[in-house]
């Protein structure tokens, strides 16, 4: 095992980018272990983020990694299998090719994966016209025919009921698919009141040949649509902090500060892996502070050391 570093990142998408970025900067040593597929590597232009609107997000993580290893800092094609404290205030992370790394504070940002809904066609137009955020992909399907995919799902019903009324702001023509979900008359009620058309019955599919040309119930009607948002089921790559043992709220998200500070000292969580809602440039902007705040406890404990 190499010698330590001062801080050892777990994921390499915006958010641990971002992370090393400042510490790089900040003259630490430290390692990024990239891991498995970003979340948004579907999509072809990432939105939102000032100054990068549009571009494709390998594009995004490519320059970065540029200018983090332009700082020194390492990055390391593999992904962290096991973490474990090895003594008052180090880290050993195991790696999946092997070998480990040994750090004196460790940043989790491996982000989260997507759930999407089992039916035909979803997972073939992911990221292309099957969405889930309108502010990441309303502007470009605009003024075009949207749907909006509901579920018995728990927790999905007030997600896809604010989809459903967010997205008249793009468009006149949206359809709300309950599919298995209830609808109460207060629901049906807000939905008329923003002019969103109301179909029931259960679908049986997205009618997809090169792109999303529907919706197919189960009844065999047909609704032509050229753009569907759904709702995922949100799940956090979180093996790593669960080994660590960080504590976890009632939801299973991680427990964090501000600064993204775990129950655990020593280790930090930021982006999608400790809150579901963050975008691409808010993940990157929960690096950068996680980076701030753990130079700082670097600093505090050294002096520490140093004035014993």
């Amino acid at each position: 095992m190499s010698e330590t570093y001062d801080v050892v990142i777990v994921g390499g998408g915006a958010a641990g980018l971002s992370g090393a970025l400042v510490l790089a900067r900040a003259r630490r040593r430290v390692a990024v272990v990239k891991g498995g597929a970003p979340r948004n590597a579907p999509a072809e232009h990432m939105h939102g983020f000032l100054s990068r609107d549009g571009m494709p997000p390998a594009e995004l993580l490519a320059t970065g990694a540029a200018e983090v290893t332009g700082y020194g800092a390492e990055l390391i094609d593999d992904i962290v299998v096991g973490a474990e404290r090895t003594a008052e205030s180090d880290f050993t992370l195991r790696l999946r090719g092997g070998g480990a790394l040994r750090a004196r504070r460790v940043l989790v940002a491996t982000g989260l994966r997507d759930e999407l809904p089992e039916l035909p066609g979803v997972r073939e137009r992911w990221g292309r016209d099957v969405l889930h955020c309108p502010y990441c992909h309303g502007y470009e399907v605009r003024d075009q025919p949207i749907g909006v995919l509901g579920g018995a799902e728990s927790g999905a019903l007030a997600r896809a009921l604010h989809l459903a009324l967010l997205l008249p702001q793009w468009s006149d023509d949206v359809v709300f698919f309950p599919n298995t979900m209830p609808l109460s008359e207060s629901d049906r009620a807000r939905l008329d009141a923003r002019g969103v058309r109301l179909i029931e019955g259960e679908v049986a599919r997205f009618v997809v040949d090169d792109r999303l040309r529907g919706v197919e119930l189960a009844d065999g009607r047909a609704v032509p649509r050229t753009a569907m948002f759904v709702t995922p089921t949100f799940r956090a790559n979180d093996d790593v902090l669960v080994g660590l043992g960080c504590a976890f709220d009632a939801d299973g998200w991680v427990v964090t500060d501000a600064t993204g500070r775990t129950s655990v000292p020593g280790v930090w969580a930021a982006g999608n892996v400790a809150n579901p809602a963050a975008q691409v440039i808010s993940a990157a902007g929960a690096g950068s502070t996680a980076a701030i705040a753990i130079n700082g406890d670097l600093v505090s404990a050294d002096v520490a050391v140093l004035a014993r």
